[in-house]
């Protein structure tokens, strides 16, 4: 099919036109009659933390079903040797494990786990908000904007080509001309400043806003999870923007940073994974604080060893950034480089290692109840355990000569990320679904979502490990019978495929939830932390008064002494949630902005520019919060 400016459009591209614009219409249709749009525009102007945490999660999910079908694209194409499935070969595979990897880091494990600090960790700490209710909507819209921004190019035939890592000089516009590429660097710089933003909320709401008597040495696990990743997110975010912005000058400037007489392709390698082990970490230790609060809570005991937890953390977060240099062994670094970064890869095991033997003692001689949310968690410790092991043997340098670029990689990092990353935001949805919306998903139908996702998720990356063993490359769209990998590569596409039925049973879930079950109260897990002492749903101002903590656990144990929380007389800050469009203006015209420095258009980049200068003008001027100060000095 030809399109005038796009050019000649392939079947796939036309196919998701169709699907896409079906689907906008029954959205649009479901919408009207049900009369939804008033609770449509009260979230899209929100600046409260649950409905922004909701709507993280809601838009991630959408993101995760976009990268599960490209997964699904991929395992299907590699179901058997020599295979032409629809046009996923040379190029347009390119593309698509590209879009599956870049979405499925950036646009679905980072905001899953965004959006339940937002909806959690205020709660856990006794905050009735964030620290910048406006700041958190922008940091959203930001996202959105980036998402918008990436996925665009799949609709525009243009999707990135080059990996999710985006190695240079492949993805200079030498090796990879188009606009391609240009759209990996807009998406990831907007949704990345957002990423930034959260971080700042974060740090500020834990020290400035904790209840009276909550020490640093009471909060939660899960907050103090956040914390560290938040530093982590500070510290290794600007420097993919500084990465971004370099290949950015390479692709539209003509500079040679990463190419040519005085650049070298080793210069983004150190740059990109300087960020990307760190985001490793980013994306795993909110999911261990997770696990910690739900162990603990469906054990009916503290948390083991609560201080060398706090410890472990803080060590996992320090080692991450000592260890980058192990994805590029094969790169010539040198045997003292490689040894040095071996020895402190083999390191950071011993912090996490120190975690896990935590959660068996908390659940050792506990009463432990097997709820969905435990299920996911009792799931993932041997799945990290494996992912661990896995990390361990590429850690060895002589070895990694061998495993690298082979499907022994592809199979450790999804270990490690859905093992991880994915089992705990799982977890943390099901257990914190009430202060969501003030309903508790089916049990029976959780439990079927973990028992598929579980077992495929297994029978999916198992038999990588082996493919790799036997010589199998990734990034490779074609096999033959020869290699001896295609019953290795056929159970894995059947494991994908029933990862991806589990989610069918997610979707009838959240229907039946929503319109066959009764709201549950404040504490229907009988909780141990702070969330659980406000109503499902969280309100807007949850906190009134602030409870005094004097413990860990503060509020378990006035139940077991069958008393109320104390109130503390001392004032706490209380920001001001406000309802603002100006977030959404201003990731339109971030959007716009980008596609003019994508395509090369000055006008619409000056366009853009002169925009998002005035957004920023007509903030310094502006203060919504004046009227809601004057109302309450008034009343």
């Amino acid at each position: 099919m030809n399109v005038p400016f796009i050019g000649e459009v392939p079947s796939d591209i036309v196919v998701s036109w169709i699907v896409t614009i079906l689907l906008g219409a029954a959205l649009f249709w479901w919408l009207t009659t049900r009369r939804k749009w008033p609770l449509v525009w009260d979230y899209m102007t929100t600046t409260d933390n649950r409905k922004i945490g909701t709507m993280y999660i809601l838009l991630s999910m959408v993101f995760f079903i976009r990268g599960g079908i490209d997964a699904m694209f991929i395992r299907t194409q590699l179901a058997i040797p020599e295979n032409d499935f629809w046009v996923f070969q040379s190029q347009k595979y390119n593309e698509v494990f590209t879009t599956h990897g870049t979405v499925m880091i950036f646009f679905v494990s980072m905001p899953l786990l965004i959006g339940l600090m937002n909806i959690a960790v205020p709660l856990q700490l006794g905050a009735n908000d964030l620290a910048f209710p406006y700041l958190n909507a922008i940091s959203f819209w930001l996202f959105v904007a980036g998402g918008v921004i990436f996925n665009m190019a799949f609709f525009f035939n243009a999707a990135p080509n080059a990996g999710w890592t985006s190695y240079a000089p492949l993805a200079t516009d030498t090796f990879t001309t188009g606009p391609n590429n240009n759209y990996y660097i807009f998406g990831l710089q907007v949704s990345g400043m957002g990423t930034i933003f959260t971080a700042i909320n974060m740090i500020v709401t834990i020290f400035r806003l904790r209840a009276p008597g909550m020490k640093m040495t009471r909060m939660p696990l899960f907050s103090w999870a956040t914390l560290v990743t938040s530093f982590l997110i500070m510290i290794a975010f600007p420097v993919l923007t500084i990465a971004l912005l370099l290949l950015m000058f390479d692709r539209i400037y003509g500079t040679s940073f990463f190419l040519g007489e005085y650049g070298d392709p080793v210069y983004w390698q150190h740059l990109f994974w300087i960020f990307g082990h760190p985001e490793v970490y980013i994306l795993i230790l909110p999911a261990f604080g997770i696990f910690s609060d739900v162990i603990s809570t469906f054990s009916r005991k503290r948390v083991y060893g609560y201080t060398s937890m706090v410890v472990a953390i803080a060590l996992i977060g320090l080692l991450g950034f000592m260890v980058w240099a192990h994805h590029m062994f094969t790169v010539g670094l040198g045997a003292l480089a490689n040894s040095i970064f071996a020895i402190t890869t083999m390191l950071i095991a011993v912090p996490t290692g120190i975690k896990v033997f935590n959660w068996l003692f908390t659940m050792r001689k506990g009463v432990v109840r097997i709820t969905t949310p435990m299920l996911f968690s009792l799931g993932f410790i041997p799945t990290f355990v494996i992912g661990g092991v896995t990390g361990v043997m590429l850690a060895v340098a002589a070895a990694d000569y061998q495993y690298h670029d082979s499907y022994f990689v592809v199979a450790h990092f999804h270990y490690t990320m859905i093992g991880g990353t994915i089992l705990g935001a799982f977890a943390g949805i099901y257990y914190w679904y009430p202060k969501m919306t003030g309903k508790m998903f089916d049990e029976k139908l959780g439990k079927w979502h973990f028992w598929l996702f579980i077992i495929g998720f297994h029978l999916t990356f198992m038999p990588q490990h082996f493919a790799g063993l036997n010589g199998m490359p990734r990034r490779v769209y074609t096999y033959t019978w020869e290699d001896g990998v295609f019953l290795l590569n056929f159970v894995s596409t059947i494991g994908a495929f029933l990862m991806g039925a589990s989610m069918l049973f997610v979707a009838w879930n959240l229907y039946k939830t929503h319109r066959l079950t009764d709201p549950v109260g404040a504490d229907p897990w009988d909780g141990r932390t702070l969330e659980w002492t406000v109503g499902s749903p969280a309100p807007e101002h949850p906190f009134h008064p602030v409870p005094q903590i004097n413990s860990i656990d503060a509020y378990w144990y006035s139940k077991v002494e069958r008393k109320r929380l104390p109130e503390s007389k001392e004032a706490r800050p209380s920001p001001i949630a406000i309802q603002t469009v100006a977030p959404v203006l201003l990731a339109g015209v971030l959007i716009v902005m980008s596609v003019g420095f994508i395509y090369g258009w000055v006008w619409m980049q000056i366009i853009g520019g002169i925009a998002a200068l005035g957004f920023f003008i007509h903030r310094v001027f502006n203060d919504e919060r004046k009227a809601v100060y004057r109302k309450e000095e008034e009343s």
